[in-house]
């Protein structure tokens, strides 16, 4: 690519991040003039708007703005920067739009060769990246100074989400952070806002990110994690777990269960039952859920007396556990061996490939103290026939989509109720474009209201069962 080239797209993105710039700025200043009228108020709200210094604010995330403002360029002018850049066709992904597209074709230029050394320049990376693409919005923390003028923009009836950083231990007694999310219709134990109302569901939601095992943590996944807060009003707590290759496998199941016990614990202090923990997580997040609500409902002496002494007291910590509600696997990882079609069809070109997944399973697995082939490695191969309630999330341009659904199919076996959805035209790791490309965000949301009323719908069936 010219010098030239670069600065021309260069100069569109930032004619395009200007112009979302100034479109929220005409928002805020209609939304004052209406409820205002005055000359005088719009400019003390303005003012204690401008307080929040908003730039520094979004300063973080031009990254979001510059991908959110490229889709808001006519189809045509898109198609053209995606055949400039020798990116996909409709006709190789007739669900992809021409945005999506884009952002596809983008990486495929700028990827190189994932390797893992040094490994803190690689985390430091993909976190700097991820935090980029989220909307500025979800790092806004409330407080009681500002919480009025915060409502005064926010949409109709959507709620204000609150959380903190508590430091906990981990499975080999160090410290394991957790993020824990409220929202104002469920706040209880978080000791920033008391609470309007009170969880209404008695639901509680301990979340695993993705990351391959080796990159990743509570802040590469914080957008996600507010909005499903946001949008079900149940409490979140995200798992900063340890990552290979320093901590090999199974070291990030170990530090999970340990969470889920925590919160098992405490859960009644989010105004959470320890019968009504829900589990979920993406790509290797979603391997560690299914993998835990496996062990929850049908662990396995055999396979933890493989490491020992320790081994054994996480059994025995697992038969002392409530059994989880739910579980939400979003293009999770479910199989460390079988070659599916998906491996074929979409190995190359896409946001994770064949390459990427190789190297993240031999840092998580090459020096780990069991087989790679083994119970707690690979959740196909364990007991399946008592997993809780799943609601199965795949995306259909994904190196590991069938694996979600032979897992799928695996607990429709046994006769595990089990939703699977497919996001069409969605790579994977899609959940990192929920705020900047429009289909992937109402996919997103989808997701989130569907699985909320999946959970619902055990809970009606357990106390109809009950009754």
């Amino acid at each position: 690519m010219s010098k030239s080239t670069v600065l021309s797209i260069n100069a569109l993105l930032n004619k395009a991040l200007m112009t979302i710039k100034l479109a929220s700025t005409d928002r805020i200043d209609k939304g004052i003039r209406k409820e205002n009228g005055t000359q005088e108020n719009r400019l003390t709200v303005k003012q204690k708007v401008l307080s929040y210094n908003p730039l520094t604010t979004c300063q973080p995330h031009t990254l979001h703005y510059a991908m959110k403002g490229v889709g808001y360029l006519p189809t045509p002018l898109l198609e053209s920067l995606v055949g400039y850049l020798k990116g996909p066709t409709s006709k190789q992904y007739l669900h992809a739009d021409a945005h999506l597209r884009l952002i596809l074709a983008v990486n495929s230029k700028l990827k190189t060769p994932l390797e893992l050394t040094p490994m803190h320049e690689l985390r430091a990376r993909f976190a700097a990246d991820a935090v980029a693409m989220q909307a500025p919005q979800v790092w806004q923390q409330v407080s009681d100074n500002i919480i009025g003028n915060m409502k005064r923009f926010t949409k109709k009836n959507q709620k204000l989400v609150y959380w903190e950083d508590k430091v906990i231990a981990n499975a080999d007694d160090g410290d394991m952070t957790i993020r824990c999310y409220q929202s104002d219709a469920s706040s209880h134990g978080l000791g920033l806002k008391k609470a309007d109302t009170h969880n209404s569901d008695e639901t509680v939601l301990l979340y695993f990110h993705g990351g391959g095992f080796c990159i990743g943590d509570v802040n590469t996944h914080h957008e996600f994690c507010h909005a499903v807060c946001e949008q079900t009003g149940w409490p979140i707590v995200s798992v900063d777990y340890r990552l290979a290759p320093e901590h090999p496998a199974p070291a990030a199941l170990k530090d999970c269960i340990t969470a889920y016990a925590w919160l098992a614990e405490h859960c009644h202090t989010l105004g959470a039952l320890p019968s009504r923990i829900v589990l979920a997580g993406d790509s290797a997040g979603g391997g560690l859920s299914t993998l835990i609500a496996q062990q929850l409902t049908a662990p396995s002496q055999i396979a933890w007396s493989d490491l020992g002494i320790a081994g054994q007291k996480m059994f025995d910590l697992l038969e002392r556990l409530p059994k989880p509600l739910a579980q939400m696997p979003l293009y999770p990882v479910t199989d460390i061996e079988t070659d599916y079609p998906s491996w074929e069809l979409y190995g190359e070109g896409l946001l994770l490939d064949h390459a990427d997944v190789a190297v993240f399973d031999a840092a998580c697995l090459d020096n780990s103290p069991l087989p790679r082939q083994h119970i707690l490695n690979c959740p196909m191969l364990g007991d399946n026939s008592k997993v809780c309630p799943t609601y199965i999330v795949a995306a259909e341009l994904d190196v590991l989509r069938d694996e979600a659904f032979a897992y799928a199919k695996q607990l429709k076996v046994h006769g595990i109720a089990v939703e699977t959805h497919t996001i069409l035209g969605a790579p994977h790791g899609f959940i990192h474009f929920m705020s900047i490309h429009q289909g992937i965000g109402q996919a997103t949301d989808d997701i989130i209201k569907g699985f909320a009323s999946f959970v619902r719908d055990v809970i009606n069936t357990q106390s109809q069962l009950a009754a």
